[in-house]
């Protein structure tokens, strides 16, 4: 099925609330939906539309759950320096993830189901006691995230970097190597929680570090321009820890029965599903 181009990337909240209300009719229970998306793409920004008009509709983001900073540390000095770097597979804490969604399972009318939060400027998880709270039942539980729903390489395919990070910090593979197992176990294992994916796609990778930039000058609250060159600097960097499996996703590498296709401006270009 391919739906006609939507106007705005608004609309994205409209197809998660007819894809959520058409599973909940065939599956008869509550349901579990995994959002996927490149960086800027503006998966949160849609999930959180979708969830603030719907009380029965709890959400969070992978990127709530990242391991606590001295996990992180841990992983880099056993693994490789580049896992100081939040974002990539083997820095979620997926076992909170999971009792998350049994929790929201669970709950019944009255309970009440803390939400997992990270702060991304403080570089360290909320303190639980200011996590925002889900009361009672949810009909939809809605998780977005990056990665969500990838699926892992072929181990020959990492033998080639795709970038300078890789070239120059990842000579022994050890880093990439070490995210794609996590993708073929632990994360399939949390991926496998879900009923249904949605990715939203961009039209190639070449558009994640504009992306990523106009997301930060808008965090700032800045023109393109007036974004110090330090800070682009460090966002082309910053891209480069996603550019692997992003590319691998984009490519197909991923589970997603319904696909938002994406032009360079975000405007939605046509949206496929299952025929």
């Amino acid at each position: 099925m391919t739906l006609p181009a939507y106007s705005t990337a608004a609309e994205i909240a409209t197809l998660i609330d007819m894809v959520s209300r058409e599973l909940i009719l065939e599956l008869k229970r509550p349901v579990r939906i995994a959002v996927s998306g490149a960086q800027g793409c503006g998966k949160t920004t849609a999930c959180k539309a979708f969830a603030a008009g719907n009380p029965r509709v709890a959400h969070f983001s992978l990127d709530d759950i990242y391991l606590a900073t001295a996990e992180r540390k841990a992983l880099a000095a056993n693994v490789s320096p580049l896992f100081k770097v939040r974002g990539p597979p083997g820095s979620h804490d997926l076992e909170l993830g999971k009792r998350t969604l049994v929790k929201l399972k669970d709950a019944r009318a009255q309970d009440m189901t803390p939400l997992p939060r990270f702060d991304k400027v403080e570089d360290r998880r909320t303190p639980a006691a200011e996590w925002p709270v889900f009361k009672g039942t949810a009909n939809v539980v809605l998780v977005d995230g990056w990665c969500m729903g990838a699926t892992p390489e072929p181990v020959e395919a990492l033998e080639m970097p795709v970038n300078d990070l890789e070239l120059d910090e990842d000579e022994s593979g050890a880093w990439r190597a070490y995210a794609n197992a996590q993708l073929e176990g632990a994360y399939a294992d949390f991926f496998g929680r879900f009923d249904l994916f949605i990715t939203i796609q961009a039209p190639s990778f070449d558009v994640v570090p504009q992306w990523r930039l106009e997301q930060e000058a808008t965090l700032r609250k800045l023109a393109i321009d007036a974004v110090p060159p330090e800070v682009k600097i460090n966002i082309a960097r910053f891209v480069q820890y996603y550019e692997r499996i992003t590319r691998h996703m984009l490519a197909g590498g991923r589970r997603a029965e319904w696909v938002v296709r994406l032009g360079e401006d975000r405007t939605i270009l046509g949206i496929d599903g299952p025929s």
